[in-house]
């Protein structure tokens, strides 16, 4: 099961702050709001998905990658090299 699955309420509840977060952009836009206000929130909508993101790896850490390497063989390596990858990710975003 997934990492975030004990606190899945808690996790949908910030994807949807984040999805209003969008929105208010595409109102902000709608109403012609000045340019460096929209990217002021921008900037915050970006640091609430990178937030996220960060909170999203550290669960996969510490259930999905601390399980693999518990049963230990290719399985943990594999879920190393992919968490990598996606550690990889998140930082070029």
């Amino acid at each position: 099961m997934p990492g975030y699955t004990s606190h899945k309420d808690d996790v949908l509840k910030r994807l949807r702050r984040i999805e209003g977060q969008v929105r208010g952009l595409q109102r902000m836009v709608e109403e012609g709001t000045y340019c460096i206000d929209v990217l002021t929130q921008v900037s915050a909508a970006t640091k609430a998905l990178q937030s996220f993101g960060l909170t999203m790896m550290e669960d996969h850490l510490h259930s999905c990658v601390a399980d693999a390497i518990a049963e230990g063989g290719d399985q943990a390596r594999g879920k190393v090299e992919e968490a990598s990858r996606a550690i990889a990710r998140l930082v070029r975003a």
